[in-house]
């Protein structure tokens, strides 16, 4: 009879420590430390994380591979190779900085040690700094806790890899397109059933959960199930990270593999929303991911995606297609998941209705009513840290896209709230965001790049903010980054309602290095997903001047000043103060982009010019 080794009662100690981390065996998680001592939390499945708590709990000790299977797969058969990947991406986590060896040291044909030294620490609450991860050993349902404490700036990469190393692999950015597009579906169900009330029991903290459910394996490769198993708890993982919703966990959810059932039969029994199912099917070269979100309560198909990779190294691949999952439902998931209005809103209803805003309406006529929107969630909760960093992301993309009635007066607003929602909460993501986005409104986009990098740090799933740290990294000079960071942002959400932005963005980056092909195919992309922004024609007008298209140019010419509200004023000179004195860039936009604008047909000067063209574009999310 197999052995099962528990993993509860793991004695009242329940916090240890060792080399550079902290693990909380009760099922708050796995955090980093830095020099300070400050902890952040690292994203790692469920399985994983047991895997960990019961080597770590055995320091020193041979663990069979049958104790261990036992005892983080408890009355589950699968495969060996489920254990293997696990303690593969344990590895890559605690063995990052090491010198010697691994910290888990394997035991041929026999099982696993820890070897690292572990010191256990009596605590009676987790400190502040040290917020639950959402992905503990024992739960059966995950909530991500808000990070405390100050962010040190100073240690976080400006490069694209460091970023989100352990992230930028390919599994990771199949996992984001399906996120991002799943919360876009949800977003929308949210808003067409806004009064509809909650089926079943009510939960007071939140209207929207959801279950990942097995991801079913189709390959004639049966051994192949631990990747599909992979996929299934990373992405679980991941939607854990976002506030506030609810993720069942990968063990309830496993539990519907040989007890299948329809999604408004999970969705009764578990009180869950969202139902993700999928499947994986792995031919000698390639992979193929298919993922669907179901309406629990009707049955109804929300969406339906399918991903297909090169094979490659199958252990990354697993990794991209998780991610690129993660990151399509990660960029609007937080609306979506907000509660679920009732007779009389709360803060949450109108965060999610003024997010709403900019996905309906177009973007200049949208901030007042968004403006509105967050300043009623203000009202009603005035310490609120996303209603005061939402607020302030409105103000300052008023001021950007030239619509605000005092651009001053919204940008000391602007700056007020991000000082109270910095001082509430440090190392809130949505709050650097904000304070970026301020700065970039005040052309200190060197100012702007670690407040970016701070949101990424917190929110590595974060597109928008990928793409506004690459803009920001252009803009000061560092062309080659801030393209990678731009393509990374539109390869994690290539559907975003960004995407035509961020096109346009990468193609003028082609545009300014010479690669006028190249610029073309990323503008015509913009033009076809955004047609409304103004400068996006202005730079088809200026590459098709450079090829001498003379006839192309003029119409793209006419369709930037049909679009823009101060088309008639069109200049270079007007289009020159859109980027303010950037000498880094000056000279490759003078001999590529202002010529092409030249010969286009565009003046050099216009009597009275209103305004400028916009090139720091804004767009909330």
């Amino acid at each position: 009879m197999q052995q099962k080794e528990s993993l509860d009662g793991l004695g009242s100690t329940n916090l240890v420590l060792f080399e550079a981390f902290q693990l909380d065996l009760t099922g708050g998680g796995l955090f980093r430390l830095d020099q300070a001592g400050i902890a952040t939390p690292v994203s790692i499945s469920s399985r994983a994380l047991d895997l960990l708590g019961l080597l770590v709990e055995r320091q020193g000790q041979l663990v069979s591979k049958e104790s261990i299977m036992g005892a983080v797969w408890p009355g589950t058969v699968v495969e060996e190779g489920n254990l293997t990947v696990h303690v593969s991406a344990l590895r890559r986590i605690l063995d990052e900085n090491r010198e010697e060896g691994s910290c888990i040291q394997t035991v041929p044909g026999r099982g696993y040690r820890f070897t690292a030294p572990v010191t256990r620490v009596q605590r009676a609450a987790r400190p502040d700094s040290s917020p639950s991860s959402g992905n503990g050993i024992g739960g059966t349902i995950v909530e991500k806790a808000k990070l405390q404490g100050p962010v040190p700036l100073g240690e976080i990469s400006s490069t694209p890899g460091p970023i989100g190393e352990a992230r930028h692999s390919y599994r990771l950015r199949i996992a984001a397109a399906i996120i991002g597009t799943l919360c876009l579906v949800v977003l929308t169900v949210a808003l067409t059933r806004w009064h509809s009330p909650w089926f079943g029991e009510a939960r007071p903290e939140s209207r929207l959960s959801i279950i990942v459910l097995p991801f079913a394996n189709l390959s004639d490769d049966r051994e192949q199930q631990y990747f599909a198993d992979g996929i299934t708890e990373d992405l679980t993982t991941d939607l854990s990270h976002i506030a506030p919703i609810f993720v069942i966990s990968p063990r309830t959810a496993f539990g519907y593999r040989d007890n299948p059932a329809d999604a408004k039969q999970i969705g009764h029994e578990l009180r869950v929303h969202y139902v993700v199912e999928g499947s994986v099917r792995r031919s000698s070269s390639e992979v193929r991911v298919d993922a669907k979100l179901i309406d629990a309560e009707s049955g109804a198909l929300l969406w339906a995606e399918r991903f297909d990779r090169d094979a490659g190294d199958f252990f990354t691949l697993q990794d991209e297609m998780t991610s690129r999952i993660a990151v399509a439902l990660n960029l609007e998931l937080l609306a979506a998941a907000a509660t679920r209005p009732v007779e009389h809103p709360d803060v949450l209803d109108y965060i999610l209705r003024g997010r709403a805003v900019y996905l309906r309406v177009p973007i200049r006529d949208g901030h007042a009513a968004a403006i509105s929107l967050f300043e009623r969630a203000l009202a009603l909760d005035p310490g609120c840290v996303e209603a005061q960093s939402r607020l302030a992301m409105a103000l300052t993309a008023r001021v950007l896209d030239e619509v605000s009635e005092s651009a001053e007066t919204d940008i000391a607003r602007a700056r007020e709230l991000i000082l109270q929602a910095l001082a509430a909460s440090p190392r809130d993501p949505l709050a650097h965001y904000a304070k970026g986005l301020l700065l970039r409104a005040q052309h200190r986009y060197e100012d702007a790049v670690p407040e970016y990098e701070a949101a990424i740090a917190l929110n590595r799933n974060w597109a928008s903010a990928y793409a506004d740290l690459g803009w920001s990294k252009f803009l000061v000079g560092s062309i080659e980054q801030g393209k990678s960071l731009m393509e990374r942002a539109a390869d994690l959400s290539p559907r975003d309602p960004q995407i035509g932005n961020w096109d346009s963005r990468i193609g003028l980056v082609y545009l300014a290095q010479s690669h006028i092909d190249e610029a073309i195919r990323w503008l015509e992309k913009a033009r076809i997903a955004a047609p409304e922004l103004p400068w996006v024609h202005l730079r088809l007008a200026s590459v098709y001047g450079l090829k001498g298209e003379t006839e192309r140019a003029a119409v793209e010419l006419a369709e930037a000043r049909r679009t823009d509200h101060h088309g008639h004023d069109l200049s270079i000179s007007r289009v020159k103060g859109g980027f303010w004195p950037l000498t880094k860039i000056d000279a490759l936009l003078e001999t590529t982009y202002y010529t092409g604008l030249r010969k286009a047909g565009v003046p050099a000067e216009q009597p009275s010019p209103v305004g400028v063209v916009r090139h720091v574009e804004s767009r909330v999310d």
